[in-house]
């Protein structure tokens, strides 16, 4: 039985790899799913990011797994400064928004605002605000916490960014300056 950690390494890391042949895997023996939750704290960039790969389509053909590992992705996921892992989680939390606990909701939240802060990644960007564009329909109080840095970002260079921004703002509902 090969460890996942040398089946999602090497290659390019625009590739897949192995990434699918894993994830079958773990829906075949979900036993092995510690397995690879534990390649997130691979040293290699290039497992990381196949591990959020493989994970989030694990939790697409299994969304009622998702909730055992949610706590985790919440406190061991959003300490893993890469892009594809904060990407994953915004992913993540939007696809099982509705399978998190209110505490759950509140801890994401909080990273999806820090992430919003502190990443410069246009996908983690984009993929943060699609979340939050969502979230603060249900919940205003997100919105004066993250205003300023979306209207900046309305206006960044990258054009994805740019209009995920101004679409955030527009479901924020607030007035133009």
């Amino acid at each position: 039985m090969e460890p996942f950690r040398m089946m999602l390494a090497g290659g390019h890391p625009n590739s897949l790899g192995r990434t699918l042949e894993v994830v079958e895997i773990v829906l075949d023996d979900p036993g092995r799913m510690d397995e690879l939750f534990d390649c997130y704290f691979s040293e290699d960039a290039i497992v990381r990011l196949r591990t959020s790969n493989a994970c989030r389509r694990v939790f697409k053909a299994r969304p009622d797994w998702f909730p055992a590992w949610a706590d985790r992705f919440i406190t061991e996921v959003s300490a893993i400064d890469q892009p594809s892992a904060k990407w994953t989680l915004a992913q993540l939390f939007l696809e099982h928004e509705k399978r998190l606990t209110a505490k759950q909701r509140a801890a994401a939240t909080a990273i999806m605002i820090r992430n919003l802060q502190e990443e410069d990644d246009w996908i983690a960007l984009n993929m943060t605000m699609k979340t939050l564009q969502r979230w603060v329909k249900r919940d205003a109080a997100i919105i004066p916490r993250i205003e300023v840095r979306v209207r900046a970002l309305a206006d960044d260079r990258r054009k994805s960014v740019a209009n995920g921004a101004r679409k955030l703002l527009n479901a924020m509902d607030v007035p133009a300056l």
